[in-house]
C-alpha cells in the first residue's frame, strides 16, 4: 500500500513538473502600474537581454497580469519600465525553470524618475 502512494505521489509530482514546463518561465506584474518593458540579467552581469514585453500581444503587462518570458533559470537581476517612464532594477530575484517570479511595489528600491 506505501509503495502505491508513493508511485502516485511521484506520478502526480512529474504531471505538476510536466503541466508547469509546458506553460513557461512566466513574470507575473504585481505593482500598481503597467509595465512597458522588462529585460532580465544574470544577477551581477549588467547584460540584459531582449525586452520580453515583446512577448504579450500589446507589448505591455498590465497590473496583476502575467507575461509568458525566454529567459534561463537561476538568480536574476530585472530592469523594469513602466509607462509613465519609471525605470527600476530588482536584484537577486530566483527564476525558475516552468515556474512563476513577481514584483511587486516594494520590491521597487533602485529607481530613476
Amino acid at each position: 500500500m506505501r509503495s502505491f502512494f508513493l508511485a502516485a505521489l511521484a506520478t502526480g509530482a512529474l504531471v505538476a513538473g510536466a503541466a508547469a514546463a509546458e506553460k513557461g518561465t512566466r513574470f507575473w506584474n504585481l505593482t500598481t502600474a503597467t509595465v512597458a518593458k522588462l529585460y532580465v540579467s544574470a544577477a551581477g552581469a549588467n547584460a540584459y537581454g531582449p525586452n520580453q514585453c515583446a512577448n504579450d500581444n500589446d507589448g505591455t503587462v498590465d497590473q496583476s497580469e502575467r507575461l509568458k518570458v525566454n529567459v534561463p533559470a537561476g538568480k536574476s537581476d530585472v530592469k523594469i519600465a513602466f509607462v509613465d517612464g519609471k525605470v527600476c532594477i530588482v536584484r537577486n530575484i530566483d527564476i525558475v525553470a516552468g515556474g512563476v517570479f513577481s514584483i511587486e511595489d516594494k520590491d521597487l528600491t533602485s529607481c530613476n524618475k
